[in-house]
Parts: structure tokens; sequence; C-alpha cells
């Protein structure tokens, strides 16, 4: 294991890296980018570098302070998230981070904080760990991990040291699925359908998913003109869990370029969704151009709604009720 072994993302590896090896990390980073696409890892792997016991420019993976980090079980690396069935990171928390930070290092060596989907933090949280940025411990390093920088105050931004990740080549996530037993056809669609986060496509299960597509696709249909209630019944039951909305708005997105696509091209090999062929060319034919772009148009956005923590259930909503006026 090491930093050779971390897929994609070079350029923001070799930067951390090089500063890592010269003693000049930044006091605090702000790892920005879609989800599923490794910034935690990077982020444990910098973590697994700074304590690894056995090797000085890289870390193995396999000792016990590699072992211990991978596993959440260090005494000078912490990962703060929202707590089980929650759905904020609380002043608490980050009051219980601070005083933490400020005790001498187990190891000798320098604490690692890491505070995931760091845009959950509320503004008394965000507010509370101003202190630590603006007068940051020896000998620690913060990382914040987000999906949208917008969702943090201008203040905590200011003070941290932003490196953009960008959703992984989809031939990157082929590659990789098809390493681990996917055939070619699925790993192209998987890779498709989760726009590149490697994370989501390892996730997924074929037979599940074929379910998923399918049920979402007759969702989809029955969103035809003035159906209010299929909207909003299906908008529940979208939006009951974050995970499963977003992938549902990726997959939407795909399935309305796969219908615009058609419509435009007639080209088959252009399709995503090569297993659905017979209901795009049913749907594509009965949707017309102008319409299938404002959809797609319309999922996109919904997507990034979502990301910034815009309520779900209103957002599905919001899409749904435009589909049945628009159709």
């Amino acid at each position: 294991m090491g930093f050779s072994e971390i897929i994609g993302h070079k350029k923001q590896i070799d930067m951390l890296r090089q500063a890592w090896l010269n003693g000049r990390l930044h006091h605090a980073y702000l790892f920005v980018g879609p989800d599923g696409i490794g910034k935690k890892t990077l982020a444990l792997a910098l973590a697994q570098a700074t304590h690894c016991t056995e090797l000085d420019d890289d870390f193995c993976g396999g000792c016990g302070a590699c072992r211990g980090i991978q596993s959440g079980n260090h005494a000078d690396v912490r990962v703060v998230e929202p707590l089980s069935g929650k759905k904020e990171i609380t002043i608490q928390q980050v009051r219980e981070l601070e005083k933490e930070l400020t005790l001498r290092s187990f190891s000798g060596r320098k604490k690692i904080a890491i505070i995931d989907r760091a845009t959950l933090m509320n503004r008394p949280a965000q507010n509370a760990l101003l202190k630590t940025l603006e007068e940051p411990p020896q000998n620690c390093i913060l990382i914040l991990i987000a999906t949208n920088a917008g969702g943090l105050l201008p203040t905590v931004r200011s003070r941290v040291f932003g490196l953009s990740f960008g959703a992984l080549p989809r031939r990157i996530v082929t590659q990789f699925l098809t390493s681990k037993g996917k055939s070619q056809q699925e790993a192209e669609f998987l890779a498709a359908l989760t726009m590149g986060s490697l994370g989501a496509a390892s996730k997924i299960e074929k037979e599940k998913l074929i379910e998923k597509r399918q049920g979402w696709s007759d969702m989809l249909s029955s969103l035809t003109p003035g159906n209010y209630r299929a909207a909003l019944v299906s908008a529940e039951a979208v939006a009951a869990n974050r995970d499963e909305t977003l992938m549902f708005l990726e997959w939407a997105g795909i399935w309305y370029r796969d219908l615009l696509t058609f419509r435009i091209t007639r080209a088959w090999d252009e399709i995503v969704n090569q297993d659905m062929l017979p209901q795009i060319e049913q749907q594509s034919a009965h949707t017309q151009e102008n319409l299938l772009f404002s959809l797609l148009v319309k999922t996109t956005e919904a997507s990034r709604r979502i990301q910034r923590n815009v309520n779900r259930r209103m957002v599905i909503e919001d899409l749904f009720l435009e589909a049945v006026e628009i159709h």
C-alpha cells in the first residue's frame, strides 16, 4: 500500500506528498469535490504517512499505526462526522475535538483531525471551529472534507487551504470495476451512472440496481400531464434516503440524456441504458426534444441543490411537479 495505489488525483497527491516530505503542510485544508471519489481516502493516507512506523517517505498500510488509522483506532488521528442518527455536526463535537487537539500527541508526531462532510457542521459548530483555525495548536493538521464549499462560512473558508477534486474519469472507474470481477458492460454502466464516483460504483449490486432502474423508469413514466398525486407520492418515496435520492437523480439525468440522444441521433451505441432500449425508443418518441432538455437541466440542478443540503423532499417535489406541468 502507498500513495501510488490511490486511484486518480495524481496532481493533488503529488502536491500533498511533497509538502509533507518537505515539512510544509498547511495547518488546515479543505478537500472539495463530489462524493465517493477518494477525498477521505487521501486524508487518511496523509495521516498514515505521518504516523507509519515502517516507511519514511510513504505509508505501508500494514504496521500498527497504519492499521489503527484505517480502522479508526489511533490516538492521534480523529475523524469527526455526524453522530449515528443525527444530521448535523454539533458544537459539542467541535469543542471536544478542540480539547483533544490541545493535548500532547501520544506518538510524538502530528495530531490529525479529519472533519468529514464538513458542511454538516451547524453554524455554532463552524463558529466554534474558528478559534482553532485562527490559533491552531502546534503540531496539528485539520482536514475538512466537503462536496461544496458554499456550505461553509466565509470566515471558515478563508482560513483553510482549499484543494479541489474532480470526478474520476469513467475509464478509471471502469478499469477498477472490471478488475473486481464486473463485466465490461456492467462496469461501463456503473461508471456512467455514478458519474465517476468510485465509492458509489463499488457499493451497487447489479441485481438491485436493475430492479431500481425499472422502478425508476416506471415512476418517471407515471409523471403525465396533471398527475400531481403521482408526483407527490413518488417524491416522498424517492426522498426517503439521501444516497438513494442522489443515485436516482444521477440515473434520471442519464435516462433523460439517453432519451434525448436517441431522439436526435438514433444512435444505439451512445445509449448508457443498453438493456432498456425498447423503453427508450418508446418514450423518446412521445416526448419533445425541448422538454427532454428541460428535464435534464432541472434534474442536474436538483442534484446540486441536495448536495448543498436543501431539503430533499422539497427538491424532488419541485422537480416532479414541474415534470407533470411541462410534459
